[in-house]
């Protein structure tokens, strides 16, 4: 049970990244008037996708700690090391670089430049969702089926 929470949550993480990012953000940019109008409620958006992506990664941490148990599950441990590096770009983004934009709109500076890397962390922080759920999903019996021609071939 506690294994399809952790699914449940990569799941909600994953797609609301994908959502925003490769559907909402653009359609703003086609259908408000003008680019500062639409770079202003990105904004917004962003800083909501923030606070999601944070509850969902901390979740995940919780959900996929493992320590009381004797064997943890490989899926989760996996799992773990994409859920802390998309939380990090999370974080980063949204108190690292999103000041930048903001300060590069206002004041002249390379929106282009801080724009570029906030999107390519975004980009990896949909990457990192995304595998987190992929091994959440991969299927546990998979990998004692690798393992058990190694076992008789020993003999």
């Amino acid at each position: 049970m506690r294994h399809r929470f952790g699914i449940l949550a990569a799941a909600l993480w994953w797609g609301s990244l994908t959502g925003l990012g490769f559907l909402v953000v653009p359609m703003l940019f086609m259908h408000l008037g003008t680019p500062a109008t639409a770079g202003a409620m990105a904004a917004k958006l962003f800083t909501a996708q923030t606070w999601l992506s944070i509850g969902c990664a901390m979740f995940l941490l919780l959900i996929c700690n493992q320590k009381e148990l004797v064997a943890p599950d490989p899926r989760a441990r996996t799992a773990i090391k994409f859920v802390v590096t998309g939380f990090f770009l999370v974080v980063l983004v949204e108190f690292g670089l999103s000041p930048r934009i903001v300060n590069a709109r206002v004041d002249g500076g390379s929106l282009k430049l801080w724009h570029g890397l906030g999107s390519a962390m975004y980009l990896g922080q949909w990457i990192c969702s995304g595998y987190a759920l992929w091994s959440l999903c991969a299927d546990p019996s998979a990998s004692k089926k690798q393992a058990a021609p190694v076992a008789q071939s020993d003999r």
